[in-house]
């Protein structure tokens, strides 16, 4: 599918539904987890009973959290990011729903923004709730663990980094000031159910909508996959932009494989309202007799 059918499908909507995914964050700097199949990239991430369970990986996990949080906590917003905040400045999103914890669509600007997954510069205490902003805590790993910031290691997808070879007995890790229980990152590690209010306030939204994007997302993990799924039961129409397949290539209407940015580069030359379609545009992507604009295909 060709460009023009991609900006076509956004000036034909006034309420979308975006969801993003880490595709998004990648020209940041923030690696993304999957290949263009659809395959891990990496070993997968850490799950919650893991987490919870095993002290010997819960050092590992927060060691490797101290060397990767500088850098990614310096990783800025990109033009895709900037090209779907003006689409919201438009006035043409419902409701911009993200599976990244990067909080980087909050950065360039977008007000109406949900993040599935969570946050990764904030940290929860698993016993009372109590939160706390991730610098500071970073601060305190660092003067536990003041031996460790002279290492250095590539950035892994969860603002963490790769460290091989390295003993991981000699980490400390603190527990919460407040009732001495576990401290995690506020975010949906793999196991561990996202807020029902979360979720349902994400429905609340896609049932406004009269359009649904989805913007550098495989979908593979079921928590996103189901929006789509929602969306295909409901009748609106679905759009996926980024490289490789998706879980939902059946349910799609449109699908480009292109660059986020420079697909979506169109909505920052027009930043305050929505440009009207030339004669020619217009032209090429009119449907065929008989044809519905957003009819469903097979996702190619």
């Amino acid at each position: 599918m060709s460009l023009p059918e991609l900006q076509s499908f956004i000036a034909r909507h006034e309420r979308i539904f975006l969801l993003t995914g880490a595709g998004c964050s990648t020209d940041s700097g923030i690696p993304d987890y999957r290949d263009r199949d659809g395959a891990w990239k990496r070993p997968q991430p850490v799950t919650l009973q893991a987490f919870v369970g095993d002290e010997l990986l819960r050092r590992r996990y927060w060691a490797r959290s101290l060397i990767g949080w500088p850098r990614f906590c310096q990783a800025r917003p990109n033009a895709t990011h900037q090209a779907l905040a003006a689409l919201e400045r438009r006035g043409q999103v419902e409701m911009l729903l993200t599976q990244n914890v990067d909080r980087l669509h909050q950065a360039a600007g977008s007000e109406a923004v949900i993040d599935l997954h969570g946050r990764l510069d904030q940290i929860r205490c698993l016993g009372c709730e109590l939160r706390l902003p991730r610098q500071e805590f970073q601060q305190w790993l660092g003067e536990l663990n003041g031996d460790w910031l002279q290492l250095d290691a590539a950035t892994a997808p969860d603002g963490d980094a790769d460290l091989e070879g390295v003993d991981f007995m000699s980490f400390r890790v603190p527990d919460c000031p407040r009732c001495g229980a576990l401290l995690k990152p506020d975010v949906v590690f793999f196991g561990e159910h996202v807020p029902g209010a979360r979720v349902e306030r994400a429905f609340a939204h896609l049932g406004r909508a009269d359009a649904l994007l989805v913007v550098g997302s495989s979908l593979m993990v079921y928590s996103g996959f189901r929006f789509a799924q929602a969306a295909a039961r409901a009748g609106l129409p679905i759009a996926a932009l980024g490289y490789g397949r998706t879980r939902a290539d059946d349910l799609l209407a449109l699908k480009v494989e292109a660059s986020c940015a420079q697909a979506l580069a169109f909505l920052l030359e027009y930043p305050g309202a929505a440009p009207a379609l030339t004669p020619a545009l217009a032209e090429a992507v009119a449907p065929g007799p008989g044809a519905s604009a957003d009819a469903r295909s097979s996702g190619s």
